[in-house]
């Protein structure tokens, strides 16, 4: 293209200048704008359409109006009853007192009666009692029940002290989490040096620490009860001192205050 017909001449002629424009890309965007409006005309048209077709629709069925039917219906005379009277339950009948006469064991003041029991007469139809009762007169006559001390004797209920200390349980005291947990406490806080470092040889020294373990896992009075040396079972007492509260000992369903018994092992082998 010369240079005079740059400025008068279309951006496709300038992009496409020595190019052949009869492959079809130069064709694609020269008739782009054309094809863009065309397309808009044709769906606006086709919206148009479509709204006029919704309101004609809207506007046929609002003068479709479905018939009415008018029933009529007569109403009975409905009867009303009366009220329900309140059902009165029949009076029972006192029934009559029946006559008692005091027939209690006589007592003797200086060997001489004081209050003579009642003659036979006066035991016919008449109920035997404790005391003395007008009425009337009654058939069945039945004797003074005696108590002469016989029964099925029930042992006395053994109370348990729960505040005493508890040498057998049925659940020991133990450590927060169980055995895995006691050995891991002591793998941290156990100095095992100790009786290296006090010359003892190859092998184990096993320390059996015993300590009250109260009702809420608090322990006091802790002691060793063996001292195999070389500063194992004041280590031993040291390291159960730490370990905090514990989980108490349980007996009949309640917590009680318990002795628990906890050895604590050292081992020194040839390599440390």
């Amino acid at each position: 293209m010369e240079k005079n017909n740059i400025l008068n001449a279309d951006v496709l002629d300038i992009i496409f200048d020595g190019r052949n424009k009869q492959y079809g890309a130069y064709e694609l965007r020269k008739t782009y704008n054309k094809r863009l409006k065309t397309a808009l005309a044709v769906m606006l048209f086709t919206c148009l359409l479509v709204i006029v077709g919704s309101v004609l629709a809207n506007n046929s069925a609002a003068t479709k109006i479905s018939p009415i039917f008018v029933q009529d219906y007569s109403l009975t005379n409905v009867r009303e009853e009366p009220p329900k009277q309140p059902v009165i339950p029949p009076k029972v009948p006192e029934l009559p007192r029946i006559k008692q006469i005091d027939f209690t064991p006589p007592k003797i003041v200086q060997e001489e009666v004081k209050t003579p029991p009642p003659t036979q007469n006066d035991l016919e139809d008449t109920k035997i009692s404790t005391i003395n009762v007008d009425g009337v007169k009654s058939d069945v006559v039945a004797p003074p029940v005696e108590d002469k001390g016989t029964g099925t004797v029930v042992a006395p209920k053994t109370v348990e002290d729960y505040e005493h200390e508890f040498h057998t349980v049925q659940v020991q005291a133990s450590f927060p989490g169980g055995m895995d947990e006691w050995v891991k406490y002591l793998r941290r806080n156990l100095r095992a040096e100790v009786a290296t470092d006090a010359g003892a040889p190859t092998g184990k020294y096993t320390v059996v620490v015993s300590f009250l373990v109260d009702k809420d896992g608090n322990i006091s009075e802790v002691k060793a009860e063996n001292d195999p040396g070389y500063g194992t079972a004041d280590e031993a007492i040291r390291v159960v001192k730490k370990s905090g509260k514990w989980i108490a000992a349980i007996q009949n369903g309640r917590n009680v205050i318990y002795r628990q018994r906890q050895p604590v092992t050292f081992a020194i082998d040839d390599s440390q």
